[in-house]
């Protein structure tokens, strides 16, 4: 099932192993038939670690989602319910306890809580007085959830909020846990790299997590050669800009939610000749994406423009595959295209799924409103006019367009200016207020401070050196056969992914001007190996870098981190881990107070 966790430099199907024998053991605490009730949010992480069948195998024969009132009937002698440990969920399982308890049943209650226990939570359930209700109650530590073959997200929605507006460390907490985790299974990594506050915060954690370990030498030899720790607020930038990137493209339109996506059905339903198509189906089209489907692996990372040329190709190469059944003659030649009939079944179907995406994407970006907004995105990358009032974003607030694409808009623009004048910010939180409603005062305010919409403290913009210095800007990028990383947004470089790139090769040394110009420090620390277990590199192996995204990362990073792996000269190979997978949507959508009830 998950085999393509394994094809990569470093077999992550360790992890999903590992904890899945976590989960199975807990499961088997409680003797007998069991139903599992589930926080909705926890739903999706868990699908990427255990299918039903594994749970089915542990005498789990019902699972419900969480809600108030009466639990559903179900003849099973044990409840469980997996849970984040949030105090309005304690208040509905409490709610579920004793409804059960007037009914006299004798079925046993545990509760599992994921990541961590709370001693708070536990207080509310002795508040509501079910506390012994309970037989069982434990912790499941899912911290990095493999989610490809180079990729770990924790899932930590909340992360980059906690951290900036709310000065909560409980995700660098978890995030150090995962780290120490790995390394457990994965060997010490040796150099620790890292740029921001939180990245200082999370090193010095694990740390001195090794350290009250002092006596337990880890003995496995390292996979890893080096961990590069980045807060998202040293590059505000790169996820307010559209992606440009297939996958990208499917996130920004669609959403991919723990590596599936929700797509319109019409494209999809299968029409047979001569039928009226008025039974068109209604239920969402839901797919997973992964690279354990090869086109997808293929083509998941070219630039948009590229890929309708990668899907002819590939047409024409299944086809032909499905011609050569003339050519076979003799019963040997018959038995191997039948053998290989299920694959190329499974490739025209993959291909025809792709096709449609492609037609669905391809209707937006050719849209005249999709081209105006990226037009502007792309002058303010340039540092076009970004200090006075853009009218294109005037026009869309005269609209009543999305209020996320304002702000992305908007936070793009001060981004790109280091702020802006006092009398433009005022300007366009006036016109948001008013068009929108006076309740955004508090997103404003959020954003003013997570520092993407600000007043300009200092005449001095140091945008336009971080640009030059660090080449953020390409033109002319190549997006049919790219040579540098800037093909993912079509010209601009992410600022992330050109930090790492300098940090293997020249070197952070090289650009000390400019990481003094962004947020909190760069640091570098080293961790002793046990004697015997130093690497002894093979001629032209690659080393290994495991880059660490605090608040969250963007797939058309990911998908430039795959492309630096991959070019011939890097001599590096990159894994990538986050606190969550992220566009520009979601990440504002977490900085809104009450987003859900006034986004259009």
């Amino acid at each position: 099932m998950a085999a393509h966790l394994s094809y990569g430099k470093v077999n992550l199907n360790i992890l999903r192993e590992a904890a899945r024998k976590d989960l199975r053991e807990f499961l088997d605490k409680c003797a007998g038939s069991k139903a599992i009730v589930w926080d909705e949010y926890l739903t999706g992480p868990f699908g990427l670690i255990a299918q039903y069948s594994l749970l089915k195998e542990h005498e789990v024969e019902k699972m419900f989602t969480l809600k108030s009132g009466r639990l559903p009937s179900a003849d099973v002698k044990n409840i469980i319910f997996f849970v984040r440990p949030r105090l309005e969920l304690m208040d509905i399982i409490a709610e579920n306890v004793q409804s059960e308890d007037k009914l006299h049943s004798s079925r046993d209650f545990h509760i599992l809580f994921v990541p961590r226990r709370s001693m708070l939570c536990e207080q509310r359930l002795k508040d509501q007085g079910v506390l012994g209700s309970f037989i069982n109650m434990d912790e499941y530590i899912l911290d990095l959830i493999p989610y490809d073959g180079d990729l770990l997200s924790m899932e930590y929605e909340s992360a980059f909020r906690e951290c900036y507006l709310e000065n909560d460390q409980t995700s660098l907490y978890h995030t150090a846990k995962g780290l120490m985790t790995l390394q457990a299974l994965y060997g010490t990594i040796p150099q620790i790299y890292g740029k921001g506050d939180c990245a200082r915060h999370v090193a010095n954690m694990m740390l001195r997590m090794k350290r009250e370990f002092a006596g337990i030498q880890n003995q496995i030899l390292p996979v890893f050669d080096t961990l590069l720790l980045l807060d998202r607020n040293v590059d505000l930038l790169t996820p307010l800009a559209t992606q440009l990137t297939y996958e990208g493209l499917i996130d920004e339109i669609y959403g991919i939610n723990n590596g599936y996506v929700k797509l319109p059905p019409e494209k999809f339903a299968q029409k047979k000749q001569g039928e009226a198509s008025k039974d068109l189906p209604t239920e969402p089209k839901k797919l997973q994406l992964n690279s354990a489907e090869e086109l997808y692996a293929e083509i998941r990372d070219k630039n948009f423009n590229a890929v309708g040329a990668a899907l002819s190709k590939k047409a024409k190469i299944i086809s032909a595959a499905f011609e050569e059944r003339h050519n076979a003659k003799t019963e040997g030649e018959i038995k191997q295209f039948v053998s290989q009939l299920p694959h190329m079944q499974a490739a025209r179907s993959s291909l025809a799924n792709h096709t449609s995406i492609a037609e669905l994407v391809k209707d937006i970006t050719t849209s005249e409103a999709f081209f105006d907004s990226l037009t502007v995105e792309q002058e303010f990358m340039t540092g076009v006019d970004t200090d006075k009032v853009n009218t294109y974003i005037e026009d869309c607030i005269a609209q009543k367009d999305p209020l996320i694409k304002i702000l992305r808009l908007v936070c793009m623009q001060s981004v790109c200016n280091n702020g802006l004048k006092q009398k433009v910010l005022d300007y366009y939180k006036r016109e948001i207020l008013q068009t929108y409603g006076y309740e955004h005062i508090l997103t404003l305010h959020n954003l003013e401070k997570a520092g993407l919409l600000k007043p300009q403290t200092s005449s001095r913009n140091n945008y336009p050196t971080i640009r030059k210095t660090l080449k953020l800007w390409m033109e002319d990028a190549n997006e049919q056969n790219p040579n540098d990383i800037s093909y993912v947004y079509s010209g601009y470089a992410p600022l992330s992914i050109r930090l790492t790139q300098v940090l293997a090769r020249p070197g952070w040394r090289s650009i000390e001007e400019v990481l003094k110009m962004l947020p909190g420090p760069h640091f570098e620390e080293r961790q002793q190996l046990p004697s015997g277990l130093h690497k002894k590199r093979q001629q032209g192996e690659n080393r290994t870098t495991l880059v660490f995204f605090l608040g969250g990362v963007t797939y058309a990073e990911i998908a430039a981190l795959r492309f630096l792996s991959q070019m011939e000269d890097s001599g590096m190979e990159y894994i990538i881990a986050t606190t969550k997978l992220l566009n520009g949507t979601t990440w504002i959508k977490t900085l809104m107070d009450r987003p859900e009830s006034h986004t259009p």
